[in-house]
């Protein structure tokens, strides 16, 4: 009879956006509980030794964590599979990096390198809001935080700017039609584009209609869409290609140009 919570995890069942390698051994390393789910996170030891190429071991990523030199989101981890995910901001003061997790167009993890500015906020999705005891008003977020006496305007499924080093919102963005949205689940996970349309469909799911840069318009679900900026302008600096999905004979196109001007040089 099992007891107890699992404390392992195979390879071979580990989420496809880690990219471990088949044969690279039995295990994979399961992500401790934190603020995001197992299968949304990427734990630091991922992001150290297989993307970021740090370390060759992990061995070698103890070594750098328990030297307090790893920062997700202002706070210092030791947790070499402390599970950082969607736009959490990961520093790394002794080489002067900053770094903020978002998704490419094919459902991956991006380590998205961004400025020492961009480094002191973070937004965050409005997950709900409630009133609490004694009738105080939060609400509380994708990464698991709560807000006491927020903006009365905030409600669910808006976007709070984060300051990283008060922990306070310094601003927000409504869940509204003409702002800007990435997609963080499901099979658009990774696009951008403009909300143009809410269906709403009383005992089901709301789905929200979003037209991208090139003007391809897709449909997913209300808890799918993380709005990131007014209008047209977003708040962060987003990934190469700005979540716009090419089709496989695209992405052959750009392969067969590229090498085709290196022969030329």
């Amino acid at each position: 009879m099992v007891r107890g919570p699992k404390k392992h995890l195979k390879r071979i069942d580990a989420p496809h956006h880690w990219m471990l390698d088949k044969m690279g051994g039995i295990w994979a390393p399961r992500p401790s509980t934190g603020p995001h789910k197992l299968r949304e996170c990427l734990p630091l030891i991922i992001l150290l030794r297989n993307r970021l190429k740090y370390a060759l071991t992990r061995k070698e990523v103890m070594m750098i964590v328990m030297q307090k030199l790893i920062k997700v989101d202002g706070k210092v981890r030791t947790d070499v599979t402390y599970p950082a995910g969607f736009m959490d901001v990961i520093q790394i003061n002794r080489v002067h990096e900053n770094f903020r997790l978002l998704y490419d167009t094919k459902g991956r993890f991006v380590i998205h390198r961004i400025s020492t500015a961009e480094a002191k906020f973070k937004l965050c999705r409005v997950r709900g809001r409630k009133t609490v005891t004694n009738g105080i008003p939060t609400v509380n977020t994708h990464d698991g935080r709560t807000f006491r006496y927020p903006h009365p305007d905030i409600k669910t499924n808006d976007t709070v700017k984060l300051d990283i080093t008060t922990g306070k919102i310094t601003d927000f963005v409504k869940f509204d039609i003409g702002n800007l949205a990435m997609v963080t689940g499901g099979h658009n996970l990774g696009r951008v584009g403009l909300i143009v349309k809410r269906e709403k469909h009383p005992g089901s799911f709301e789905i929200i209609h979003i037209k991208d840069a090139i003007g391809k318009e897709f449909s997913t679900r209300l808890n799918n869409v993380f709005v990131i900026g007014k209008g047209n302008k977003s708040l962060v600096t987003l990934p190469r290609g700005k979540g716009v999905r090419k089709t496989v004979l695209q992405e052959a196109d750009e392969r067969q140009k590229k090498r085709e001007k290196a022969g030329k040089q």
